[in-house]
C-alpha cells in the first residue's frame, strides 16, 4: 500500500473523516486507550466506516510514519451520494441500469465487474459500506480505468437501496441458483437493476425477499457455479441484447 493512500495521525484521520474524505478502511491499534482515541471510534462508527483492530506492528507496516496507533485507507475513488446519483440517472436515462453488489470482497472480481460495467452502460454502481471489497489500485488497475468513469454510491443498508430504487420505479432482478427462473425470461427493456451477491455467500436471504424477480443461469457442465464478474457480465449482456 502507498504512503500516498494513507492517512495518519488520530487527529489527520478524524478531519479526513469530518471533510468526507472517501475512506476504505480504519486500522486502529489494539487495546490503546484515552479521550482522543475514544473520539476516533466515535466518528469512525457516526459515520459508518469499516475499522479494524490490529497490532502495531501491522500498523508499522503499513508505514514509517508516526501513526499514534491510527491509520485511514483512502480509496483512489470518489464515491457519489446515493439518491441524488439515482435522481440524476433517472433524469437524464431513458432505460436506466443499476448495479447493485451484495459484499463481492475481492478487489480483482470488483474491479473486472466494474469494467464491465462501464462497457454494458450500467449507469451506476451501488455497494454496502461494510463487508464489500474496497476500491484500491489493484481495482483501479484491473477495471482497466473504468472506475473513474462509473458512478459508485455507497450505502448503510443494501436493502434500503432497493426500497428507494423501486419507489423510483426501477425493476429488481437477483442473480441466484435459488430459483426456477433463468435469465432469459426477465424483461429488461425497462429501467432496472441487477444484484450480484458474494463469492462465497451469494446475496443474503433477506435481500432476495424483497426483489421483484429471481434469475439464475443455466449451467451446462459439471462445476455448480461461475465466478461472480464472469457471472455479472453474462447477466449485464442479456440486458445488453434485449435493449438493442
Amino acid at each position: 500500500m502507498k504512503d500516498s493512500q494513507l492517512i495518519y495521525g488520530i487527529r489527520a484521520v478524524m478531519e479526513a473523516i469530518n471533510a468526507d474524505q472517501p475512506i476504505n478502511k480504519v486500522f486502529i491499534q489494539k487495546g490503546l486507550k484515552g479521550e482522543l482515541m475514544k473520539e476516533l471510534e466515535s466518528t469512525v462508527r457516526k459515520n459508518g466506516i469499516s475499522a479494524s483492530y490490529v497490532p502495531i506492528e501491522k500498523l508499522n507496516r503499513l508505514t514509517r510514519n508516526n501513526h499514534q496507533g491510527a491509520i485511514a485507507q483512502i480509496s483512489p475513488v470518489q464515491f457519489q451520494d446515493f439518491e441524488k446519483m439515482v435522481e440524476q440517472i433517472m433524469e437524464t436515462e431513458k432505460m436506466p441500469l443499476f448495479l447493485l453488489l451484495d459484499q463481492v470482497s475481492d478487489v480483482r472480481n470488483f474491479g473486472a465487474i466494474i469494467r464491465t460495467a462501464e462497457c454494458s452502460g450500467v449507469h451506476g454502481i451501488i455497494v454496502p459500506k461494510n463487508g464489500g471489497a474496497p476500491i484500491t489500485d489493484d481495482t483501479v488497475k484491473t477495471s482497466a480505468g473504468a472506475a473513474f468513469n462509473v458512478p459508485i454510491a455507497k450505502v448503510d443498508h443494501l436493502k434500503d437501496a432497493i426500497f428507494y430504487l423501486q419507489a423510483s420505479g426501477v425493476s429488481i432482478t437477483a442473480a441466484t441458483e435459488k430459483t426456477d427462473n433463468e435469465i432469459y425470461d426477465v424483461d429488461f427493456k425497462k429501467p432496472s437493476a441487477i444484484i450480484m451477491g458474494s463469492e462465497e455467500k451469494g446475496i443474503n436471504p433477506s435481500t432476495l425477499s424483497v426483489v421483484d424477480n429471481q434469475a439464475k443461469l443455466p449451467l451446462m457442465g459439471n462445476i455448480g457455479s461461475l465466478n461472480v464478474s464472469v457471472a455479472c457480465g453474462i447477466f449485464l449482456y442479456e440486458v445488453v441484447r434485449q435493449r438493442r
